[in-house]
């Protein structure tokens, strides 16, 4: 059973506009936050780990591919590490909850798409902690 949660949230329309949220998200490990943007859909982010980081992930514009693998050795990594695919989109208010020990990858699925990303790492931290694995390892980005 997979570790990586899912918070569903709702969008409320009305005359005046639209509420997305996702009020279930307890925010209390979230220790700073930034964006992606990804201009079109040829880009690769891809794979960017972390031993004791947690990453929550949110589609504010368009829509992505991500994946996620958890990291069996961090200085060789098995090549045969199955990833877990998942679909997020601005029309969807939901949140991935990433637990430490995973690294992730994502790509664009509509051009000029944004996601979120909320860490529970201030920056001097998280970089102390970061492993980058080639693009092209568990999973083929162009199915």
């Amino acid at each position: 059973m997979s570790e990586i949660k899912v918070i569903e949230g709702g969008i409320f329309k009305d005359y005046r506009g639209q509420i997305s949220h996702v009020n279930d998200l307890n925010m209390d490990e979230v220790a700073r936050f930034y964006t992606i943007h990804h201009p079109d859909t040829s880009v690769i982010r891809a794979w960017h780990g972390h031993q004791r980081e947690k990453k929550w992930f949110y589609a504010v514009k368009g829509s992505f591919t991500t994946a996620f693998v958890k990291i069996d050795n961090w200085e060789n990594p098995s090549l045969d590490l199955k990833p877990e695919v998942f679909h997020l989109s601005a029309c969807d208010s939901k949140i991935l909850c990433i637990p430490e020990g995973y690294a992730n990858g994502i790509k664009a699925e509509e051009p000029d798409s944004i996601l979120l990303v909320f860490s529970s790492k201030i920056l001097s931290e998280a970089v102390k902690d970061s492993w980058r694995y080639d693009p092209h390892w568990w999973m083929d980005w162009s199915k």
